[in-house]
């Protein structure tokens, strides 16, 4: 039994499943950099302890002072939420050869999906779809060209311990793949500490949908349907939907009955997302599996009616996971608001919030950690709030949206409202006709978004 969590993270994550725990009977435990004394986790959890100085590396990051923080509190278990040590295979294992509940997989499915290549190997042997492409790790530049070749071009190099669009080119001809390689390797070795990389034909022009699936680690798995995930800049999602405006019960039956079977296959526990390219024919391949609880997962919790922070905590505690899967009713848009100047490439803008309003409603859900008088440290990821709204149909809930997104009033810092603004209004987002690549042709200009 579970009586005390420690919140291995920050900001609006560390918030939600602080609020899932209270509701549970549960006590909890924050921890913090100096840069986020003041922040609304640390002062909502039941003890909170500072684990170091800012920079991540020196504390979010440190496996060594969350344990410590384990054994000075009592803790009993520790939710990573998500980034920072949420996929990291070591820290799951730390955590239980001290006696601590880890909630989420076990180390050997975190690692064994952690690695790109090593997750679309065993997906593949376990009959999911996968996209044509090197079969494993390309030791180097001169094989990876002649795997290219057969595959034919386009191409995607993809980091194999990669994540958020580092490590990743597209090449598009023969005599860019050298250059594109190499460069794909240095960012990855810069930025996960391996140079690793696999190859995979590139499907232009897709869209990315993900299913929300639960394990109970006994070889059981459900799921819970399907986001839509393309509207994205440089590979990192900006909005994300549920249902996907264009799957059907069809297409969601055959891609839910993939992600279940992959989870089976390496006997998932916890919450997982199996992420997919689905291209305009309407054939769907595995990308990725993401062992932990997602950014967008209250889209999901919207459409379904479920807790997915308490049916993470439960599957801990070895309790069951329902029988079959769970239906979706009516229609969920989440809108991550991030501190970036959408006008300027979306630079980030760190800085001290002088007014905060957030919107409300029926249907009106906010994710925050952020209010009036907060300064957004520079440090971390740049999302300060996410914005969720729920209505019978996804007209509706683009209506809901808009009047939403009109009464959240952020000063201080630029954020991304005007943008989303501009996306709701935009013919092609509502009729569904969009792709990963929407945002490359998106206009928005200052005097579009002003009016």
């Amino acid at each position: 039994m579970i009586k005390k969590v420690l919140i291995a993270n920050r900001g609006e994550i560390a918030l939600r499943i602080i609020r899932t725990c209270h509701e549970m009977g549960l006590r909890t435990v924050a921890v913090y950099s100096t840069a986020d004394r003041d922040a609304l986790h640390v002062r909502f959890a039941d003890e909170a302890v500072c684990i170091g100085p800012p920079p991540s590396r020196e504390s979010y990051l440190r496996p060594d002072r969350i344990i410590a923080a384990v054994e000075v509190t009592g803790a009993d278990a520790v939710h990573p939420g998500y980034g920072f040590l949420a996929e990291n295979a070591d820290f799951s294992a730390i955590c239980e050869d001290h006696g601590v509940v880890f909630i989420g997989p076990k180390a050997g499915t975190i690692s064994l999906m952690g690695n790109k290549s090593t997750a679309k190997e065993t997906m593949r042997k376990a009959g999911v779809p996968v996209v044509p492409g090197s079969d494993g790790a390309v030791p180097d530049v001169r094989t990876g060209k002649k795997i290219a070749d057969d595959i034919g071009y386009p191409v995607m190099v993809k980091a194999s311990a990669g994540g958020g669009g580092r490590g990743m080119r597209i090449v598009r001809e023969a005599g860019d793949f050298t250059r594109q390689f190499s460069a794909a390797s240095a960012e990855s070795e810069a930025a996960f500490g391996s140079g690793e990389l696999y190859i995979e034909k590139y499907v232009d022009g897709p869209r990315h949908v993900e299913i929300q699936v639960f394990g109970d680690g006994k070889g059981h798995v459900v799921h819970f349907g399907e986001r839509e995930c393309s509207i994205q800049r440089r590979h990192q999602k900006l909005l994300e939907e549920s249902p996907s405006p264009v799957v059907d019960a069809d297409l969601r039956a055959r891609m839910g009955a993939a992600a279940v079977l992959g989870a089976e296959a390496v006997q998932y526990a916890g919450a997982g997302t199996v992420e997919f390219l689905l291209d305009a024919s309407g054939d769907f391949y595995f990308m990725e599996m993401n062992t932990r609880i997602q950014v967008e997962h209250p889209a999901t919790e919207e459409v379904t009616g479920a807790d997915l922070i308490e049916l993470q905590i439960r599957i801990a505690m070895g309790e069951g996971i329902p029988e079959k899967e769970v239906p979706m009713t009516g229609h969920a848009i989440e809108c991550r608001i991030n501190a970036e100047d959408p006008f300027n490439d979306f630079r980030p803008s760190p800085g001290v919030v002088t007014a905060f309003h957030t919107p409300g409603g029926q249907g009106v859900r906010v994710d925050t950690h952020a209010y009036a008088g907060y300064a957004i440290p520079p440090y971390y990821d740049s999302m300060i709030a996410k914005l969720i709204v729920y209505a019978r149909t996804r007209p509706l809930a683009i209506r809901k949206m808009m009047r939403a997104l009109d009464e959240f009033v952020i000063e201080g810092v630029h954020t991304t409202i005007p943008f989303h603004r501009r996306l709701m209004e935009d013919p092609s987002f509502q009729a569904g006709e969009f792709t990963t690549a929407f945002l490359d042709t998106f206009d928005l200009t200052p005097a579009e978004a002003e009016a």
